[in-house]
């Protein structure tokens, strides 16, 4: 494996209680700097697609992408109306990022059931490209989604879209850890969205994503496949310092992003070699002891998922990612920090 040069995003995601303020005077540097791409996410708040047509309408040249819609907030034909807009409007600049979520999300908030999340995204995936095709009126008989519905009035009608799309082949990411799901991102997708991606577990990632690559009608190959990874950078003398910036963000996600018995982020970390502390991690997270959750987390792990301390050490430490199959650092930060970035990984 050989060193590479990687593409910068700017991770914007989702809003916190309200909508961020920098967000574009963020997004005007990083174009100006040369950034490949910028992300706009919806968890159960702001949703994804608003933000970045409007942010984004100011903007030329930068690809604008979602990481993530969810898949269950939005029928496939609603996404893909709304990808095909947004492909018009922005000159074929978009990017369409999907994800499962988890149980807690789709179920509790979307009222959407969850089992069989990657029978369900095939099946999604399938009907929007069919819908991108616009070869014929669009059917589909999957045990998840039918087009036309059955039952109801009887009434239902194959149609195709009135708009035809920009792009025929509109790439289309997905998120995903677990490695049977990386795997069928990799067979059906143009990119993956990787969270809390680890170089130490590059050659796990390698091997789930051949998978894909090998099965047969595999869209792409290590060669023209994206693999998008959100890392958090902070650039400070301290690593210590700059470690208590992430923990309590890591604390959150193994302990509260998802239930004590199906994590798939605590599933990552376990899977790195931090299982023990995971499950101690998430044990006073839903006791809420969400303080002393954040302290469990070791410094190690925040580095091995984040460029973290000097800019002497981030520089080193960037190595291991160019050597990785990742291809952009989805980064987020002031345009001070995202002005630094650009100078460490873009030169």
């Amino acid at each position: 494996m050989s060193a590479r040069d990687l593409k910068l995003g700017l991770q914007i995601g989702y809003w916190g209680a309200g909508p961020p303020s920098g967000a574009p005077e963020q997004l005007r540097v990083a174009e100006e700097l040369g950034f490949d791409s910028a992300w706009t996410a919806e968890a159960y708040g702001s949703d994804a697609l608003t933000p970045l047509a409007w942010w984004g309408s100011a903007t030329t040249k930068i690809k604008l992408g979602t990481s993530i819609i969810q898949m269950s907030a939005r029928t496939p034909s609603a996404t893909a109306m709304a990808a095909m807009t947004m492909d018009h409007l922005t000159g074929g600049r978009f990017i369409l990022g999907l994800g499962a979520s988890g149980p807690q999300v789709v179920e509790g908030w979307y009222g959407q059931p969850y089992p069989k999340p990657l029978a369900r995204t095939r099946e999604y995936v399938e009907i929007i490209r069919k819908i991108f095709a616009r070869k014929e009126p669009v059917t589909y008989e999957g045990d998840h989604y039918t087009l036309p519905y059955p039952g109801g009035t009887g009434l239902g009608k194959a149609v195709k879209s009135i708009v035809h799309p920009r792009r025929e082949d509109l790439p289309i990411y997905l998120a995903s850890e677990g490695p049977k799901n990386v795997s069928l991102t990799a067979e059906i997708a143009d990119g993956w969205l990787a969270i809390y991606y680890s170089p130490k577990m590059d050659g796990f990632y390698r091997d789930a994503l051949a998978e894909g690559f090998a099965r047969p009608g595999a869209r792409r190959s290590f060669d023209d496949f994206e693999v998008a990874a959100t890392v958090p950078i902070i650039i400070a003398d301290d690593v210590e310092e700059a470690a208590s910036f992430m923990k309590p963000v890591l604390a959150l996600y193994i302990g509260g992003m998802g239930a004590k018995n199906m994590n798939f982020h605590a599933d990552v970390f376990s899977r790195m070699g931090y299982e023990g502390e995971a499950r101690k991690i998430q044990e006073l997270y839903l006791d809420g002891r969400k303080e002393e959750a954040a302290a469990l987390v070791p410094t190690s792990l925040v580095e091995e998922t984040s460029l973290i301390g000097p800019k002497e050490k981030i520089r080193d430490d960037l190595e291991a990612w160019r050597e990785s199959v990742v291809t952009t650092l989805q980064v987020y930060g002031d345009p001070a920090t995202l002005r630094t970035v650009a100078e460490l990984v873009l030169g």
